[in-house]
Order: C-alpha cells, then sequence, then structure tokens
C-alpha cells in the first residue's frame, strides 16, 4: 500500500473510487485457485510456464514454441470519450479502439510474445448503442488500424447489448490477444534477470488508460471541466483522450535486431511500482525520469499530489519498461527511437532488498506497496 497524503486537498486514487488494497487481494486468491488448475494441461501433453504465473500474460509450452495469452478490459476511459463527444460534436472511438487493443498488446509483449490474434469484446448498455452509425464505425476503424499497427489478426469478437448491467448508452470495452514466443529464446520472465541489467524506459502519450477514474473525479474541480485548457489549445478532455501507444513495433524490432529483452514492465494499474513487479529480491536504481507529460503535470497539479501519489498512481511519461543486459541498453534507445517512440536508459538492477529507488523525485517503493501474488 502506499503512504497517505498529509494535504487534505490531495485527490487519491483511493478517494475516485478504486482501492488496490482490497483489489489485489482478490488477484492473489485467484492465482492461487488457477495454479491449482494447471496440471490439466498435462492430459494435452502440454505444461504451463510457471514463472509466467503473476506476470502479465500467461505461458503455455507446446512443444517447438511457447503460445501467450491475455484478456484486459478498457476501463472508464469509455466516459471521457462521451462526455467530449458530447461537448465537441465528434466520435472519439478511433482513439478508443486503439487504447483498448493496447491493453491487452501491450501486456502480452511483457512476456517476449509476437501478437497473433486479437478478439473483441464489445458489450452495450442496449442495441441503441450499435445505432449510432458514426459512434461504432469509428470504434470498427480504430480497431483495425490498431491491428494493423500491430500486424495481429482480428479473429472475431462478441457485442452483446446488456441492458440492467451496463447502464444505458454505454458501452464495456475489452479484447483478448493470443500470441507465440518462437523461438524459444524470446520468452523474458526474468529468469535471468541480474545485477548490472539496465532499465530502459518508453514514453507514454499520457496516461494511457490507467488512473482515468481519478481524472474523471477531477473535473469537479476544474472551471470548465473536460473543456478547461491544458496547454493552449489544448483541452483536458482531449488530452485524457491520447491513445496509448501500442510498443509491439518496438519489441518485435528488438527481437530482429537481437536484442535479448530479460525482463520487461507495463506501467498501468500501480504506476512506477509495477517496476517491482518480478518476484526477485532486486533494487531498482532510476536514476533519470522522461519528461511527464502536460496531461499529469495538469492532474498531480489540480489533484495536488505529491510525487509519490502520483508515480504510484500514473505512468508519469513512462508507459513500458524494458530489462536489458548493460551493453544493450543504448541500442535499445535507438531501436525504439527508430519506431517513433522516445525511449532513456533509467536505471540499473542492483544487489539489495526488493525496492524501486526514483532518486530524481527521492521517492521509494518497498514490498509492501505491490502485492500482486
Amino acid at each position: 500500500m502506499t503512504s497517505a497524503s498529509t494535504n487534505p486537498d490531495t485527490l487519491s486514487y483511493e478517494q475516485a473510487g478504486v482501492n488496490y488494497d482490497l483489489i489485489d487481494p482478490l488477484k492473489v486468491s485467484a492465482q492461487r485457485a488457477a495454479a491449482a488448475t494447471a496440471v490439466h494441461l498435462g492430459g494435452h501433453g502440454f505444461t504451463e510456464v510457471a514463472a509466467s504465473r503473476g506476470e502479465s500474460a500467461y505461458v503455455v509450452d507446446v512443444g517447438p514454441f511457447y503460445l501467450a495469452s491475455i484478456v484486459e478490459c478498457l476501463g472508464s476511459k469509455v466516459l471521457v470519450a462521451d462526455a467530449m463527444a458530447e461537448l465537441t460534436g465528434r466520435s472519439w472511438y478511433e482513439g478508443i479502439a486503439q487504447d483498448t487493443i493496447a491493453m491487452a498488446v501491450n501486456d502480452l509483449i511483457t512476456v517476449g510474445a509476437t501478437p497473433l490474434v486479437v478478439q473483441a469484446y464489445w458489450a452495450a448498455g442496449g442495441s441503441d448503442w450499435f445505432g449510432d452509425k458514426a459512434r461504432a464505425q469509428a470504434l470498427v476503424a480504430g480497431w483495425k488500424k490498431a491491428c494493423d499497427t500491430c500486424s495481429v489478426a482480428w479473429g472475431g469478437g462478441e457485442t452483446p447489448a446488456l441492458a440492467g448491467i451496463v447502464e444505458g448508452d454505454r458501452i464495456d470495452l475489452a479484447a483478448s490477444c493470443t500470441g507465440i514466443i518462437s523461438p524459444k529464446s524470446r520468452l523474458s520472465v526474468g529468469d535471468d534477470l541480474a545485477e548490472g541489467d539496465a532499465i530502459v524506459l518508453l514514453a507514454s502519450s499520457g496516461i494511457h488508460a490507467n488512473g482515468l477514474s481519478l481524472a474523471r473525479k477531477l473535473v469537479e474541480r476544474l472551471p470548465e471541466g473536460y473543456l478547461t485548457e491544458v496547454e493552449p489549445r489544448l483541452s483536458y478532455g482531449e488530452a485524457l483522450l491520447a491513445p496509448t501507444i501500442l510498443y509491439s513495433p518496438v519489441t518485435e524490432a528488438l527481437a530482429k535486431a537481437g536484442i535479448a529483452m530479460k525482463y520487461c514492465a507495463n506501467i498501468t494499474g500501480h504506476g512506477w511500482r509495477k517496476l517491482l513487479r518480478h518476484p526477485s529480491a532486486f533494487t531498482y536504481r532510476i536514476e533519470a525520469v522522461p519528461p511527464v507529460t502536460p496531461v499529469l503535470q495538469f492532474i498531480q497539479k489540480h489533484a495536488q499530489q505529491d510525487d509519490r501519489e502520483a508515480y504510484s498512481t500514473f505512468n508519469m511519461g513512462a508507459g513500458f519498461a524494458i530489462f536489458v543486459k548493460a551493453e544493450d541498453a543504448q541500442r535499445t534507445v535507438e531501436v525504439a527511437q527508430a519506431q517513433g517512440i522516445a525511449a532513456i536508459v533509467a536505471g540499473r538492477v542492483e544487489a539489495g532488498p526488493k525496492q524501486v529507488v526514483i532518486e530524481p523525485i527521492d521517492v521509494t517503493f518497498g514490498t509492501e506497496d505491490l502485492q500482486l501474488r
């Protein structure tokens, strides 16, 4: 858990309705129950990669290669898109589609997988949602465009009308993704993570799709709501709706360049605490942080969050972390930049207690701050 701010005016994620201290124990309980089902794979001649338990994607050994899979939902970013549609008269669902696929694909690639197939889950509050042709077609177009960016096949999906479960003119979006790890040497679950390895951080495009509950709650404090300017000619709502970066072109380019990813972390919920995800006891020393995107600077300021609260909730400019050998660090940055994504060599792995030490902002997260296993 994170330390509560002493500022009475601070808007925290818990105050916005999201309390990971209540959610995470269920995740741990589910993982333990799920682990007992791995024996069923043996009946099919397969085995699980045990180290993938508790990671962002699950991996199965099918013989000549590994298969990885993930399911993720978008969350409440659609509510921002709906509010901005009313205020601006335009649909924002093309970007929302990319956000949804990014939630799944960016998790899948943490284990070294090449995404192969995406499936869609679009659960509306009623059939009328699909009657808005411009909005529906924006969702379709954005979904296909994101699939093309990731070179992944869109296999199909489900479009239920769930009146009474989902609110009337709302939609709950989710995606599942299946990928292949071939050759097997591409597996990146941290088996050989070691002292001296480098931590490379890939830039984010903004808030991505995590922390939106707090971001929406903050609207109540803003003089013009979603139309409040973050910077000249950029409204708060528009800044929030910047699509999440798809990082699979970077991980694929790294594989082609012969650079082995030893471990990865998709910096989503829990913010920079996600750098603690690997089960081994290491100290992750961060000596350089990327620029914080304007919308996240804006949120931190108006929510009156200190750095500890902000970095424990948001990506704060870093959307994805890649752990590589020190000699591969600068080349990793160059490969990312060649794909149009800014990156920095942010720090290194050290022997020591399990903690993330973010030196530029004097913040440390320890084992008590992330309990996902």
